[in-house]
Formats: structure tokens, sequence, C-alpha cells
């Protein structure tokens, strides 16, 4: 899929790096980690996101019953290589119809994750209360990693955010009823470490949600 980079937080085209000034530029948000044009589904263009990744690649491994890969998207250049990524999967709802989901590892302020979660960015923030319990817990990356119900996203949606590996770990899932799967303890594989695994991985055709327009 061919296009051009974008701001991460908010999708308005990004200015290259030129001679005043050595980062890439959004008009609104300033000196950002482009959003890469989205890479639909294909074991290739997955190795080629996860080769380049400063961050973790996180997918559900195994998938869910019925889940495919469904698109990844990362946000930075050739010279920072990937401080962002987003995969995203598809499947079987716990409460019927279709569910998706996006995982997104980020480093701090890049705004991937709170694009994703409908909420004002680039963190957290005053969303996420971390003095309570945590909501949901998965394993990522073959640690328990504790996740926390963000308030304030949209009503079609659910999201969570924790940390893991020292960069912000969002989990985002439509609909808000998917939101389930969050408390199976799923086990999240970083895809940089999977090795020849990662041809296994089955893909479906490229969900709109890693398009990130709503």
């Amino acid at each position: 899929m061919r296009g051009e980079p974008s701001c991460p937080k908010c999708g308005r085209r990004v200015r290259a790096p030129g001679l005043f000034s050595d980062s890439w530029q959004c008009s609104v948000h300033g000196p950002v980690q482009p959003l890469q044009p989205v890479v639909p589904p294909s074991v290739e263009g997955l190795g080629v996101i996860a080769a380049r990744a400063r961050v973790p690649v996180w997918m559900p491994w195994p998938l869910p019953i019925g889940w495919l890969f469904t698109g990844v998207a990362a946000a930075g250049d050739d010279r920072s290589g990937g401080r962002a990524t987003a995969v995203a999967c598809s499947g079987p709802g716990p409460v019927g119809g279709m569910g998706e989901m996006v995982l997104v590892a980020e480093e701090l302020g890049v705004g991937l994750g709170a694009r994703y979660a409908g909420i004002d960015g680039p963190d957290p923030g005053a969303y996420l209360n971390v003095s309570r319990a945590p909501d949901a817990k998965v394993i990522a990356g073959g640690r328990p990693t504790p996740l926390w119900h963000v308030s304030g996203a949209p009503e079609d949606r659910a999201v969570f955010v924790g940390e893991a590996r020292g960069i912000w770990l969002w989990a985002v899932v439509w609909p808000e009823q998917s939101g389930l799967l969050m408390y199976e303890e799923l086990v999240l594989a970083d895809l940089r470490d999977a090795g020849a695994e990662v041809e296994l991985v089955p893909c479906g055709a490229l969900s709109p949600r890693i398009l990130a327009n709503d």
C-alpha cells in the first residue's frame, strides 16, 4: 500500500527533515515520529516491520481461535527505526459477531496509542488511574504485565494500557464488549524474537481499524 508519512497523533501530512529542521514536522504537533503507510497483512510485511523496530511488535500468540493478523503500522523513519508499532488482529468476538484488536507498543510521547484509543494524547495521562488494582493482565514477552482500563474513550471500544519492557503497551478492542478478551490473560509475543515462527502467522484481509481514521 503506497502513501506518504503522516502524523501519528492526528493523521495530517508531515514535512520531512530539511535545511531548517532535522526532524519530521506536523503543522499542529511540531516534531513527530512519522507514521509510515499501513502495511497490508502479509508475513513479509510483518517481518520488515519487526526487523527495523526499536520497540516490541506485540501479537497474541497463539492467536485466539479463529483470529487472523489483519495489518501492521509503525512510526519512525530509516534513521530512528520504528519507535511505535501497531498490530491489528480480527476474529470471532467473545459474545458473538466480529472482534478487532490493535496492540500498540510505543515510546513516551509518540501518540499513536492515544490516537487508536480515541483520547487526547500523546500518553494516557489523566485517563489512567494506576492507584487502583489493574483491570486485566497479559503475559508480554514472558512477563506478567498489568493493564488498566482507560477512561474517556469512545463507547465503541475498550481501551487498556500498561507498561511492558519499559514502554507503553496499549490494547484497543472493538466493539467494547470484545474487551472481555483482555480478561483471559492473553499471551503476547514480541515478533522481533519470533524467528521462523513468524511464517506461521495466519493472515486475513486488511482491517480498517489499523488505518486509525476514527
